[in-house]
């Protein structure tokens, strides 16, 4: 039986190449390319997968390119359970600059989608025969689908009495925090972004996911802070980890890579500071590999130990 299901609405196979140099209008020969599935959901499903979660992963897929991102998600163990859409399912790209380290991300947009199209994602969700603890909206809404789509997810979970994880940005987070979720992962700039707000310290991001508790919106936030680091924070207390050294390879996947870690955690029923410390290694480990491989299990064990995480507030404020 899966723990954890996923749904991404805007999935993808990311292409991964290195070039010499990225300049304007001659030939950059490339070295041969790597595909990976991809699209939110898809990258915290492979993400969990790897840290021992049980999962199953529901996506649309169309046209040459949705068969082979089902082979690729199949590929690594993932089961998955997809519907037909009308249009190609999209492409992403991100090239690595040799000469001088940096990375160039390239991200399509999706196609739209009919109405019955991604109403069949929410009917498999709804249908599912086992039914899981978790299940992940994560990712993008393209165009078509209606703003309010992951709320939808969210009450198909309520309906399973499962537990809904939540991770995009911009109206699709408002509509879904209105459902009142288990879980949101945002990065420092969508928290800022919804409540307005530029959440400079620690005690103001605090604040702002304790508004969001309070309100009933959400029972955690995990808060992503790039080089400074994360915040895991519930009604009563909150953890904070730094950022670990390392030499950073490859920013592709960390969020996701985090939260898969997180939900796989959680799904095992690890205590929330195990699981935030898993979620931490998860995505430290993700910045570790090239392109779009995400978090490695032998790199998430062997950082585990050296993340360091720190009781910041017990009490809500």
């Amino acid at each position: 039986m899966p723990d954890i299901a996923t749904i991404t609405i805007n999935p993808a196979v990311d292409i991964f190449f290195n070039v010499d140099r990225v300049e304007p209008t001659r030939k950059l020969r490339c070295s041969a390319p790597k595909r990976d599935p991809g699209g939110g959901g898809i990258n915290v499903a492979r993400a969990a997968h790897r840290l021992g979660g049980s999962v199953v992963a529901i996506y649309p897929i169309g046209g040459v390119i949705g068969k082979l991102l089902q082979r690729l998600v199949e590929r690594e163990g993932i089961d998955s359970i997809v519907t037909p859409s009308h249009v190609e399912t999209r492409e992403n790209f991100t090239a690595y600059e040799e000469s001088t380290g940096d990375q160039y991300r390239f991200v399509l947009p999706g196609s739209t989608l009919h109405r019955a199209e991604w109403e069949a994602c929410l009917d498999k969700l709804v249908t599912l025969p086992e039914k899981p603890k978790f299940v992940v909206a994560s990712g993008s809404v393209p165009p078509g689908v209606q703003d309010d789509f992951f709320g939808q997810v969210a009450r198909a979970a309520e309906r399973l009495g499962a537990k809904t994880v939540v991770d995009t940005s911009g109206p699709a987070l408002g509509e879904a925090l209105k459902e009142g979720i288990c879980l949101v992962k945002p990065n420092q700039n969508e928290l800022s972004e919804f409540v307005g707000a530029p959440l400079s310290t620690d005690s103001e991001r605090i604040s702002a996911c304790r508004k969001l508790i309070d309100d009933k919106r959400t029972e955690m936030v995990a808060l992503t802070l790039g080089e400074d680091g994360s915040l895991l924070v519930t009604k009563d207390g909150a953890w904070r980890a730094e950022a670990m050294k390392i030499d950073v390879v490859s920013a592709v996947g960390a969020g996701d890579s985090f939260l898969g870690g997180l939900v796989a955690g959680l799904a095992k029923s690890l205590p929330l500071d195990q699981a935030f410390r898993l979620a931490v290694a998860a995505g430290t480990a993700a910045v570790m590999s090239p392109g779009t491989e995400l978090c490695r299990e032998q790199d998430v064990k062997r950082l585990l130990t050296d993340v360091k995480i720190t009781a910041i507030a017990t009490a809500a404020a």
